[in-house]
C-alpha cells in the first residue's frame, strides 16, 4: 500500500486518507516532549499497518526535532515496545 502520511502541525496530528477514512495520530509538545496521545484508524481497515505508519511518522518527527516521546496513547507505547530502536526517544518519566 502506497500510504500518505500528512504532517498537520498546527492541529498536532498525523494523517492518512484511506478508502475515504481518516486515520490520525495526535500529539502535543511541551518542554521538548512529544506525548502521543491518540491513534485512530477505523475498524475495518485494521490489520493493514496504517497505526504503525502512522506513529513512525510521528516518531520520526520527534527524532528529527530532538524531542523526546512520551507514549501515552496505548498502541503507541506498545509500538515502542516492538520496535527496540524508538525506545532511546523515550522522554523521562514515560511509561516502559
Amino acid at each position: 500500500m502506497n500510504l500518505v502520511i500528512e504532517h498537520l502541525a498546527g492541529q498536532q496530528r498525523f494523517q492518512a486518507l484511506v478508502d475515504g477514512k481518516t486515520c490520525v495520530t495526535d500529539y502535543r509538545l511541551q518542554g521538548g516532549v512529544m506525548a502521543i496521545v491518540h491513534t485512530e484508524v477505523a475498524p475495518h481497515l485494521t490489520g493493514r499497518g496504517i497505526a504503525g505508519a502512522l506513529v513512525q511518522a510521528a516518531i520520526d518527527h520527534a527524532q528529527a526535532q530532538g524531542l523526546a516521546v512520551n507514549p501515552v496513547c496505548s498502541y503507541a507505547a506498545a509500538y515502542m515496545r516492538r520496535h527496540p530502536a524508538t525506545m532511546a526517544l523515550l522522554s523521562d518519566g514515560a511509561q516502559r
